[in-house]
C-alpha cells in the first residue's frame, strides 16, 4: 500500500521498489532474463463487442469505447505501449480527462487474453512491472497471457501527482522519522505542512482525484477497452487493495483475480500502522536470526536481542553524527529506509548484512544505495513520483491524522508492537496533517457480493502485509479463498514455494480453485 518514505512515514506495502524488480538493480541479472519474442503490436478488438464496453452508465460511453493503439515501446520495441483516456472526475464525465500509460508484454505463446498487474505502493507505476514480467512471473503465466500494467492516476506517467523538486525530496526523505528534540518536532511539522500545501500548489485539481476507487474505475475502462469481458488481475501489496475494490464496484466483471500480499481493508490507519509495524518488526528479528544461524560469529551480536539492539544503537549514532556517503551523508532518514529495504525479501538479506556492516565502519555509501532504490532515486533524481504518490493516495483514502501533540501518547502501544521500529510508525499518525484537499467519493464496505472466487495470498513472516490481514481479506470477501505461505519476506507467488506457484497458475489459467485455508 505505502512506502516508509519521508518524514510522513507512511508505510509501505510496496512490492516493486525493492521486490521482484529491485533484483534487477540488487544483482544486476536483467541481461539474462528471458525476453519475449520481437512481433508487431496486436490492435485490441475493432470494435469490441457491445457487451464488453457497455458502460455503467450512458455519460461514460465514449471512454469505455476506446480502442488501443498499441505501438511498439520506445524503451523496448519487443514491448507494447498506449494510452487510455479516462475522466479526471466521474462525476463530471465531460470534465477534464487524463491519459494513462499502458505497457503489454506479448504473451511467449498463444495468448487467452490480458493479465492486467498492479505492483502496490501506491505509487508504483504499473508500466515498469510488466516490463519486469519476465522476472515477476513464471514461464506458464508468460506463455499464456498478454501481461498489461498501467500507471494508475497520479503516478508514473498517468497525470503524475507532482510535490517536491528533487533537491527537496532529498532533505524529506532524509529527515528524521522519529524526532526526538523539540527542534526535530518543529522540523518534522514543517515538513509535514510545506510538503501537503506543495503538492496542492504542483498538482492542482488531479490531487483530490487520485483516491483508488477512482483508479479501480479507471480499471474497469482498460478492461472494456481491452476487449475483455471480465477482468483478469493479479495485484500485489497495495494491489490488493486496488483489487478488492474493483471487485466491490464491479462485481460481475470480476474473472480470475489474485490478490497476492493481502490488505486487510477494514482497517483505518491507526490499526494498519499498528500491525505493520509488528510485521516489520517480526521480519527483522527473522533477519537477525538468520544472521546468528549461518554464521558462529554474527557482526550484529549473539543473541537476537543483542542484534536488534545493535540496529537501533547504529540509528541512534547516525541521527547525531551523519556518516559519510561518497560526495553525500547519510542521516537517519535514509538510514532507516536502507535497513528496511531490503527486509521485503529474505533474498536481500546479504545486502542488508553488508551496508550494516559498512555502516558500522563508518561508511554510509551502502545503505544510502539501499536507500535510494526504495525511493527510486537514481543519478540525482527521482526516476518516478511513488514518493508523493503514495502520500496522496493514502491520506485521500484516510486522511486520519493525529495532532503532533498527540503522537507520544501512542508510543507505549508502538513500541510493544515492534521496540525497534514502533516510534516511526506511531510518528507516522500525524503525517497526512498538510493535506488540503479531500475525496470526493465515500468509502465502501469491500464485501464483492456476487463476484467470482477471488485468490487471496498471505506469508506468515511477512513484513509490509502481515498474514492476519490475507485471512481477514479473504474472510471479508464473500468468495474470497485464501493460500498460506510459510515464509519469509512480502508477497508468496514466485517466491521458491512450488505449492504456492501452482495453485496460482492453476487458478489463473485452468480456473482451478484451491481449497480455501490452503497451507504452502
Amino acid at each position: 500500500m505505502k512506502k516508509i518514505v519521508g518524514v510522513v512515514a507512511v508505510v509501505a506495502l510496496f512490492l516493486a521498489a525493492i521486490g521482484s524488480v529491485g533484483l534487477v538493480v540488487l544483482n544486476t541479472i536483467a541481461e539474462d532474463s528471458p525476453r519475449t519474442s520481437s512481433r508487431p503490436p496486436r490492435p485490441s478488438p475493432t470494435p469490441p463487442e457491445e457487451s464488453v464496453t457497455e458502460a455503467p452508465e450512458p455519460s461514460l460511453r465514449a471512454f469505455y469505447s476506446q480502442v488501443l493503439a498499441w505501438k511498439p515501446c520506445e524503451s523496448n520495441t519487443e514491448h507494447h505501449c498506449t494510452t487510455l483516456e479516462v475522466p479526471v472526475d466521474y462525476e463530471k464525465p465531460r470534465g477534464e480527462t487524463i491519459d494513462l500509460a499502458l505497457l503489454r508484454v506479448p504473451a511467449q505463446g498463444q495468448p487467452t487474453g490480458s493479465l492486467v498487474v498492479n505492483p502496490g505502493g501506491p505509487g508504483a507505476p504499473g508500466t515498469e512491472y510488466a516490463a519486469a514480467a519476465s522476472l515477476v512471473f513464471r514461464r506458464p503465466l508468460l506463455e499464456q497471457f498478454d501481461i498489461v500494467g498501467f500507471d494508475p492516476r497520479g503516478t508514473g506517467r498517468s497525470a503524475p501527482v507532482d510535490c517536491f523538486t528533487d533537491a527537496e525530496m532529498d532533505d524529506y526523505i532524509a529527515g528524521d522519522p522519529d524526532p526526538d528534540t523539540p527542534a526535530e518536532e518543529q522540523e518534522f511539522i514543517d515538513s509535514v505542512r510545506s510538503f501537503g500545501a506543495s503538492c496542492a500548489e504542483r498538482t492542482g485539481e488531479l490531487l483530490g482525484h487520485v483516491t483508488t476507487i477512482e483508479a479501480a474505475r479507471d480499471m474497469d475502462v482498460l478492461r472494456a477497452a481491452l476487449g475483455e469481458e471480465e477482468l483478469t488481475y493479479f495485484g500485489a501489496s497495495y494491489g490488493t487493495k486496488l483489487g478488492a475494490t474493483y471487485a466491490e464496484l464491479f462485481p460481475e466483471r470480476v474473472g480470475r483475480f489474485v490478490l497476492d500480499g493481502a490488505v486487510d481493508v477494514s482497517l483505518d490507519n491507526r490499526q494498519l500502522s499498528l500491525e505493520q509495524a509488528a510485521g516489520f518488526e517480526t521480519a527483522l528479528r527473522a533477519y537477525v536470526q538468520n544472521c546468528l544461524d549461518v554464521t558462529d560469529d554474527c557482526f550484529l551480536g549473539d543473541s537476537v536481542e543483542e542484534g536488534l539492539q545493535t540496529i537501533s544503537d547504529f540509528l541512534d549514532a547516525v541521527d547525531q553524527q551523519p556518516l559519510p556517503a561518497g560526495d553525500r551523508e547519510l542521516r537517519v532518514g535514509n538510514a532507516f529506509y536502507g535497513i528496511v529495504a531490503p527486509l521485503y525479501n529474505s533474498d536481500y538479506w546479504y545486502a542488508l548484512s553488508a551496508a550494516l556492516t559498512a555502516g558500522l565502519e563508518g561508511n554510509g555509501a551502502p545503505l544510502l544505495q539501499l536507500s535510494d532504490l526504495y525511493t527510486s532515486r537514481e543519478d540525482g533524481r527521482y526516476t518516478d513520483n511513488s514518493t508523493e504518490a503514495i502520500y496522496a493516495i493514502n491520506c485521500l483514502d484516510d486522511p486520519t491524522s493525529i495532532p503532533v501533540s498527540e503522537v507520544p501518547a501512542q508510543f507505549a502501544e508502538f513500541e510493544e508492537a515492534s521496540p525497534t521500529f514502533g516510534r516511526v510508525f506511531a510518528w507516522g499518525l500525524a503525517g497526512c496533517g498538510g493535506l488540503t484537499v479531500t475525496s470526493s467519493e465515500e468509502s465502501l464496505d469491500i464485501r464483492a457480493e456476487g463476484a467470482a472466487p477471488i485468490l487471496v495470498l498471505g506469508t506468515t513472516r511477512d513484513p509490509a502485509t502481515p498474514l492476519r490481514w490475507a485471512e481477514a481479506l479473504a474472510d471479508q470477501l464473500e468468495s474470497g479463498v485464501l493460500v498460506r505461505r510459510d515464509g519469509d519476506g512480502h508477497t508468496a507467488y514466485n517466491m521458491k514455494n512450488e505449492c504456492v506457484d501452482y495453485a496460482v497458475e492453476d487458478y489463473l489459467i485452468e480456473g482451478v480453485v484451491p481449497e480455501d485455508g490452503t497451507d504452502c
